[in-house]
């Protein structure tokens, strides 16, 4: 027994010394706390340097927004007819898609000073040399330059899928690698790769090279969109990033809007290509100016780079360091030996708040984009049976001008109500415009066969294009807001994971356009009725969401869970709140740990600490 007592000893040591390694484990507080002592040691916004580093982030959108909408010019489905194989110019008969209303359907065309054609079969397609009168501006473009006409159209379907499913698995993957290596690494590569492929399509030789080589150009523009996105939100102040977020998005339209000049200037498709991949050679030498996200490198503890990055950013901004208050550099030199803490997106999964603000943005933003769509085809289709426009250049200015405006209303709407009411604002727009547009217009069409009823085809018509301008202007908000938001609640050390997925989210949406025009808009009604229900689910979702405006940053995933829900108005005074707040939260991520150690805790003490 006596031989006993020292193991004993040497046992309630080991067990006493268990508590002391933590405090030396713990990164200081000060470091982690952002937006409250590292910013304003640097100025926010007002040093010099951060405002170059924001006008950097925001040149290349406008050729982001080249590359974005350039499908519209390059796949454009034009007018053709087809010329008699004897050579001597007899013309034959003609075939032209109906592209107004973007249903890809075909119907017989007739050009000006040109018989009518005996018949308009499928026989007709039969053809050796076919004429086009494409409409985009370009005398050639890819359907022209390979005939991707009547049998081979379904090809350019799948043009159009490569781009976008590029851009959901550029998101996905490029977001991972975001938060493992950094932002910068993932811009330059982006870059560097998207000048290979992008090059590379204006030189294919057929359709499957095309196609192959754009779903490589779009996982390239993917790591660009999302890296420059973080870099920006993560060299912003609260109060700015909403802000400079959406003078981004701005200059992209701007590249929307001048999209069809600089067709016309290009006149072919392969120069057209080129135009808009060579401006990114300019950004190579972001590898020598732009420096890492300095937010990041603290949120992961590279506190070595974070010191020279500082340092960097002090020179810039011809500060001095005595203006150190809070004593970030110090607290810094303390803890430079501490090695790196990377986070993959995947420990989302073992949260419990994050992971579902996260889903439901995915969610809304799914949605978004994918009923936009469907507003978009019942606009074009009652435009063209009214006669409002058949026009390439209508069709394409009314959706970028109600894009534009979407972003306009959304500045005061997110400014006054916040994100969250801004975002549930939106979304109960596009649910009432697609419900109205749903029910609504069928009993006008009822009303309307009824002979005194005084209504008309027209009257239906009409209401149907204002329902979908409505739905349009709404949708776009909702989807743009929805990244937006993910961006912001999404912690620090996995917001390219995040940013990935609400990205890709937005990707399946705009894929569904592609996928119903392939299948000749056959369950288009139900694919309307499905986004429909979605609306009303997101609505009710979106209750679920916590308000981030005018709050810091998320750092890590513990910050991130740390965003709860609060009421949507705020209590009156003197009553009593029915959500607790951050300070009034328990932390219970400890009980596992103290159930592991329970045999060294006396028999008086409960797993909480309390006697």
């Amino acid at each position: 027994p006596a031989a006993a007592g020292p193991p004993a000893n040497a046992a309630g040591a080991e067990i006493q010394a268990l508590p002391v390694p933590p405090p030396a484990t713990a990164c200081s507080p000060l470091l982690l706390d952002y937006d409250g002592s590292v910013l304003p040691f640097l100025g926010g916004l007002g040093g010099r340097y951060q405002r170059t580093l924001v006008l950097l982030t925001w040149v290349p959108a406008l050729v982001i927004g080249f590359s974005k909408f350039s499908d519209s010019f390059l796949l454009d489905q034009p007018d053709f007819w087809c010329r008699e194989a004897d050579g001597q110019g007899n013309w034959s008969g003609t075939l032209a898609p109906i592209h107004a209303n973007h249903s890809g359907n075909w119907s017989i065309f007739v050009p000006p000073g040109l018989p009518t054609p005996a018949g308009g079969n499928a026989s007709e397609c039969s053809c050796r040399e076919w004429h086009y009168r494409i409409r985009a501006g370009l005398v050639q473009n890819v359907v022209s330059k390979w005939d991707l006409v009547c049998d081979s159209a379904w090809k350019v379907h799948i043009a159009k899928f490569s781009l976008l499913v590029g851009l959901i698995f550029g998101h996905l993957i490029t977001g991972c690698i975001a938060d493992w290596v950094g932002r910068r690494p993932v811009l330059l590569f982006s870059v560097i790769f998207i000048l290979i492929f992008g090059l590379t399509v204006a030189l294919s030789v057929n359709v499957t090279m095309f196609s192959t080589l754009r779903f490589f150009e779009g996982f390239c523009l993917a790591g660009i969109v999302l890296s420059l996105y973080a870099l920006r939100i993560e060299l912003c102040p609260p109060g700015h990033r909403f802000m400079i977020t959406m003078v981004a998005s701005f200059i992209e339209m701007a590249g929307q809007f001048l999209m069809p000049g600089l067709a016309a200037l290009c006149r072919d498709w392969q120069v057209l290509q080129a135009v808009i991949i060579c401006p990114f050679l300019l950004m190579l030498f972001y590898w020598v100016i732009f420096p890492e996200s300095l937010r990041w490198l603290m949120a992961t503890q590279q506190f070595e780079a974070s010191k020279e990055l500082i340092l960097q950013f002090t020179h810039k901004n011809r500060m001095n360091t005595e203006s150190d208050i809070k004593g970030v550099v110090p607290e810094l030199e303390k803890e430079i030996t501490r090695r790196p803490k990377k986070v993959c997106i995947v420990k989302v999964v073992g949260t419990r708040n994050l992971w579902k603000n996260i889903m439901v943005l995915c969610v809304n933003s799914l949605t978004g984009y994918g009923i936009h769509h469907c507003f978009a085809k019942s606009m074009m289709g009652h435009e063209a049976k009214m006669a409002i426009t058949h026009n390439f250049y209508a069709d394409y200015y009314t959706m970028a001008g109600i894009a534009l405006a979407s972003c306009l209303a959304m500045c005061p709407v997110v400014g006054f109500l916040g994100r969250r009411g801004g975002l549930l604002l939106f979304m109960i727009l596009t649910a009432l415009a697609s419900l109205l547009q749903l029910g609504l217009l069928n009993l006008i069409g009822k009303y309307s066969q009824l002979p005194d009823s005084g209504m008309s085809d027209s009257v239906k018509d009409k209401f149907s294009v204002a329902f979908s301008i409505v739905g349009m202007f709404s949708s776009h908000a909702v989807g743009s807001l929805s990244v937006f938001f993910c961006a912001e609640i999404t912690p620090t050390v996995i917001r390219g994971g995040g940013l990935g997925l609400v990205l890709a989210s937005a990707g399946f949406g705009r894929l569904t356009a592609p996928i119903m025009e392939l299948h000749n808009q056959k369950g288009y009604f139900l694919h309307h009725v499905i986004f429909a229900c979605c609306t009303l689910i997101c609505i009710i979702c979106i209750l679920l969401l916590p308000e981030s405006k005018n709050q810091n940053l998320p750092e890590n995933i513990p910050d991130g869970e740390h965003y709860t829900r609060q009421p949507l108005l705020p209590h009156k005074k003197g009553e009593q709140p029915l959500l607790l707040t951050n300070s009034e939260l328990k932390d219970y991520s400890g009980l596992h740990d103290s159930a592991a150690v329970s045999d060294g805790i006396s028999e008086n003490t409960t797993a909480n600490g309390m006697k």
